[in-house]
């Protein structure tokens, strides 16, 4: 849950649409400004002892997602401030190699790093400051080498009303956290216990008995106290999230929050709007619930080791998510921005079925290979590594799917923009985008452990397919946003 920043981060992305930091101009100013706070941050998670003070290590890893979503905020504003509708698709590629090569970085060169057996025999400290470092040197090439963006139109609403309305909804969320906090701890207690009040009902009678037949491995577990409480939080969670928001967007109303109204009301007057945020929602759906889980199922589900992971996972997957990233702008320029979104959503859907394999038939079944020791400075082996081959299989074709299907899906949020409002309404999008990836993660672990993981991976295939039909009934819409309005004489 310390994603939740990028769930909400088009509360505070009006304000860098809204105000310039002196000296680098719009974008650049805030870019290097969160770059500098997260390198800040991550020097702190390094010095902050887990086993010592839980509690300030979970809020600096909070601050670490709050400021890396107001990282991405900004990067995406330049984005797409910069780039031409015809350029996007090549654009959009570029930004998930980035992307890619972060999450290859501290999910899989980092394990290889912290190995003690095979890797580099790094504490989690040492990881943390060296990405903190990293971070600090991306900000040096933010200020020094980032080109300033032309005729970028900035809002004119009155900054103080805008202050104002920010507070107002911060003060709204925080209330809707809260209280579904405090409801969620009564309700769990209320339904679970100590089990005697939960558990009977699913395990006894007339209405235990149609419930099993119905839904039999959701109540096998939910008998299940320590399995059902997770259920309660999960139901409250979500239940607290839909209070939320409704109660933010009534605060910014109040509070008159116009850069984020005016952002908000410029998107909701075009043709399709709310259409867009459904499918956006949908899309990467089943690729968020494969993914969520993806290095548990691996380490723990299969057996595979972290060393071995995280090379095929992660260094090795670099090149294929590269290759698919790069070749999915190249295909983009001939097939489109529909036709390419179809096209690699079907293929992310088919490559979790690779993962039910593993869960299914388990390793060993397919030939291997054995990687060399080596040490590249960075990251290195000390011994040599068998890999299977099913794992590289099943990870080459999610590698590949996945850059391309997200390439595409970038792209697609790109056109959906205008320059006046691109901070705020891309957030909002991505935001969008981000309930699949963060809010899925909670569900996806309590419905692994309650069905298994062959069920899970399923499960995740099928969660793609309404996606690609809501988008099959969207061609003409999503055709349209490839039209350049420059060309048709329409001003953003």
């Amino acid at each position: 849950m310390v994603g939740l920043p990028y769930t909400f981060k088009f509360l505070w992305a009006p304000l860098m649409d809204r105000f310039e930091p002196p000296g680098l101009g719009r974008r650049r100013g805030w870019l290097v400004a969160s770059q500098l706070g997260l390198a800040g941050a991550l020097f702190a998670m390094a010095a902050t002892p887990p086993t010592g003070a839980l509690a300030a290590f979970a809020l600096l890893a909070l601050a670490v997602a709050f400021l890396s979503a107001s990282q991405d905020v900004v990067i995406d504003a330049y984005r797409t401030d910069l780039l031409a509708p015809a350029e996007r698709g090549m654009g959009a590629s570029l930004s998930v190699l980035g992307y890619r090569l972060a999450m290859i970085l501290s999910g899989g060169v980092a394990l290889i790093w912290t190995d003690s057996a095979r890797g580099g025999g790094w504490t989690w400290p040492e990881v943390y400051r060296a990405m903190g470092w990293l971070m600090a040197g991306a900000a040096a090439v933010s200020a020094l080498l980032l080109p300033r963006l032309r005729h970028a139109a900035a809002p004119t609403s009155v900054a103080r009303r805008d202050l104002l309305g920010f507070a107002a909804v911060v003060a709204a969320v925080a209330a809707g956290v809260l209280l579904s906090a405090g409801i969620g701890r009564d309700a769990a207690a209320a339904l679970v216990g100590n089990g005697s009040a939960w558990a009977p009902v699913l395990a006894q009678g007339p209405l235990g008995w149609g419930v099993r037949q119905a839904l039999s491995p959701w109540a096998t577990t939910a008998a299940n106290p320590a399995l059902a409480a997770k259920w309660v939080d999960l139901a409250v969670l979500l239940a607290g999230l839909g209070a939320t928001l409704p109660l933010a967007a009534w605060a910014a109303r109040r509070a008159r929050f116009q850069t984020l109204l005016d952002g908000l009301g410029s998107y909701f007057a075009q043709p399709g709007a709310a259409a867009f945020l459904v499918f956006i929602v949908l899309y990467k759906l089943g690729d968020a619930f494969a993914g969520s889980l993806m290095t548990p199922f691996l380490l723990q589900g299969v057996g595979f080791t972290s060393a071995e992971v995280g090379v095929v996972n992660k260094v090795l997957g670099l090149w294929l998510t590269l290759a698919g990233a790069l070749v999915g702008g190249l295909l983009m320029l001939r097939l489109g921005l529909w036709r390419s979104l179809l096209l690699f959503g079907l293929l992310q859907a088919v490559s979790n079925l690779g993962f039910w394999w593993l869960a299914v038939e388990g390793r060993g079944l397919m030939p291997g290979l054995v990687l060399p020791a080596f040490d590249w400075g960075f990251v290195k082996l000390d011994r040599p590594t068998p890999v299977d081959g099913g794992l590289l299989m099943v990870i080459a074709f999610e590698n590949l799917s996945g850059g391309m299907g997200t390439a595409a899906f970038v792209a697609f949020l790109m056109g959906l923009c205008h320059q006046r409002f691109t901070a705020t309404q891309y957030a909002l999008l991505s935001a969008f985008a981000a309930i699949g990836r963060v809010w899925v993660g909670p569900l996806a672990g309590v419905m692994a452990e309650a069905v298994g993981w062959p069920v899970f991976f399923v499960v995740s295939t099928a969660a793609a397919v309404p996606g690609l039909l809501l988008l099959v009934a969207l061609r003409r819409s999503v055709q349209a946003l490839a039209v350049d309005p420059r060309a048709r004489g329409v001003d953003d």
